[in-house]
C-alpha cells in the first residue's frame, strides 16, 4: 500500500470531522451542544436555527461523504489492485469523522447525511429507495430517528437488487451497522413509547428540549 492510498483515508476522516452545524449555529451565536437535543447535525440546526441553515447543514455533511470519494475516485488508477478498499475507506472514514470528530474530543452526530453522500456517489439510484423509505416512515410516523434507521436499513436490498459490487455492500452494511449503534438511544425510546413524534405538539420554546430528544439523529 502506498502512501497516497494511507493518506486518503486519513483526509476523508479530517474533511467529516469538520462540524459545519456547529460552525453555522456559532455564527449566528448558538452551540447547538447545548440546546435542543444537543447534536451536531442538520436536524437540530433546523429546529434550533430554521430551514435555511438546516439545509446549509445537510448540504455540507453530504459533502463530507460525497467529496472524499470523488476526490479518491478521481486519484486513484480505477485498474489499481487496491483501488476498491481505498475507496470504500474513504467512506468510511467520512462516516466516523463525522460520528467521532477529533475536533470536537470525539463526539459527533450520527452520521447519516454523511453517508447520504457516500453513496450518492456510489449508487444515486440506490439512494432514491432510502429517500422513499426516509420520507414515508417520517410522513406516516413523526419520528425522524425510526425514519433514519429504516432509510439506511434499505440501502442493503437496494444495492444487492441494482446488482451493485460487493465491496459497495460491504461499506453499506459498515456505514448502516455504525448509524443503528450510535442511534441506540432512539431505539430504546422507540421501543418503550417514549419517543417523541414531529405529529405531536411542539413546545412553544424550542431551545427547551429534552436532551435525548428524538430529534438527536443525523
Amino acid at each position: 500500500m502506498s502512501i497516497l492510498e494511507i493518506i486518503l483515508p486519513l483526509l476523508s476522516y479530517l474533511a467529516g470531522s469538520i462540524p459545519f452545524g456547529l460552525i453555522l449555529s456559532l455564527q449566528q451565536g448558538v452551540d447547538i451542544r447545548k440546546s435542543g437535543s444537543r447534536n451536531i447535525g442538520a436536524t437540530n440546526v433546523t429546529r434550533l436555527m430554521g430551514k435555511k441553515l438546516g439545509i446549509a447543514t445537510l448540504m455540507a455533511d453530504m459533502a463530507k461523504g460525497f467529496v472524499p470519494m470523488l476526490a479518491a475516485g478521481l486519484i486513484l488508477e480505477p485498474t489499481s489492485a487496491n483501488y476498491n478498499l481505498i475507496v470504500s475507506l474513504c467512506g468510511a472514514t467520512a462516516v466516523i469523522g463525522h460520528m467521532f470528530p477529533i475536533y470536537l474530543g470525539f463526539k459527533g452526530g450520527k452520521g447519516v447525511a454523511t453517508a447520504l453522500g457516500i453513496f450518492l456517489y456510489l449508487a444515486p439510484l440506490a439512494v432514491l429507495f432510502c429517500l422513499a423509505t426516509f420520507i414515508g416512515s417520517v410522513y406516516l410516523t413523526g419520528y425522524v430517528s425510526l425514519g433514519s434507521l429504516l432509510g439506511s436499513l434499505i440501502i442493503l436490498p437496494a444495492l444487492y437488487l441494482l446488482a451493485e459490487p460487493s465491496w459497495k455492500i460491504y461499506l453499506a452494511l459498515f456505514v448502516t451497522t455504525m448509524i443503528w449503534i450510535k442511534h441506540h438511544e432512539n431505539i430504546g425510546r422507540l421501543l418503550s413509547g417514549t419517543e417523541k413524534s414531529m405529529k405531536k405538539k411542539k413546545t412553544a420554546d424550542p431551545t427547551i428540549i429534552d436532551k435525548k430528544d428524538n430529534l438527536k439523529d443525523m
